[in-house]
């Protein structure tokens, strides 16, 4: 087995209490995080009609349904929602939720879509988790079009040992696997996760590999700490 197929393993075992240990981590601040970067997507996009919206990575669904229900809200029609996972547990999750999306087994090394089909694909908290990040990040701008949004929410590694760094080491590496392990019952799965982080690029390095597959970055927002970050990158 190797590397991605553990890790997509390693979140089939989890995936069945996968929700509300991440509410309980995040305290629910993570619906902010997923609610903006859709606010701020469409705002750039300003289409009336979306074709196509593809989320990779995209677990139980979480932003599957922000981009539903603020599109809604926007009164903006979406014609698709696509969730794309490697995780047959996630996937059986989401598909519980009966939420406006179609639900699809891939990985992000080959999407399942033909080029230029979609105007907006995000990945939120799974890019760190993809082995092979530049081939992901050179099929997300395959199947965007042009003129389409890729949106990325991520834990990126802070460059230096600041005190935001020290206090988000210390949640990371004894709170997280700690309360985490407890809730899944699977230890491995929450050291795993915060030891990605660290292994993770910074925010810097990831703005220079999203330029080098040709997306021009737009917007790069930190929250709580930069704790979490927000890209957003056009296709041109």
């Amino acid at each position: 087995m190797n590397k991605q197929e553990k890790i997509v393993t390693m979140f089939d075992d989890i995936a069945k209490t996968y929700d509300i240990t991440n509410r309980v981590l995040s305290l629910g601040i993570d619906r902010t995080w997923r609610k903006e970067a859709c606010e701020k997507c469409f705002a750039y996009l300003q289409k009336p009609e979306i074709e196509a919206i593809i989320d990779m990575a995209c677990g139980t669904g979480d932003m599957c349904e922000y981009w539903d229900k603020i599109a809604q809200e926007k009164g903006i029609k979406v014609n698709s929602i696509i969730g794309i996972d490697p995780s047959v547990g996630m996937l059986e999750e989401a598909q519980k939720k009966g939420l406006n999306a179609t639900f699809i087994q891939g990985e992000a090394k080959d999407i399942p879509k033909q080029n230029e089909s979609a105007d907006i694909l995000s990945i939120s908290y799974g890019l760190r988790n993809v082995v092979d990040r530049l081939e992901g990040l050179r099929e997300f701008h395959r199947v965007l079009k042009s003129g389409g949004y890729l949106v990325i929410l991520e834990f990126t590694k802070l460059p230096k040992q600041t005190l935001t760094a020290r206090i988000r080491d210390f949640y990371m590496k004894r709170v997280l696997p700690f309360v985490g392990g407890i809730l899944s019952r699977n230890f491995n799965a929450y050291t795993y996760l915060p030891n990605s982080i660290e292994s993770f690029l910074t925010t810097d390095k990831l703005i220079e590999e999203l330029k080098e597959v040709g997306f021009e970055i737009v917007e790069v927002k930190g929250y709580s700490m930069d704790i979490s970050t927000l890209f957003i990158a056009k296709k041109n």
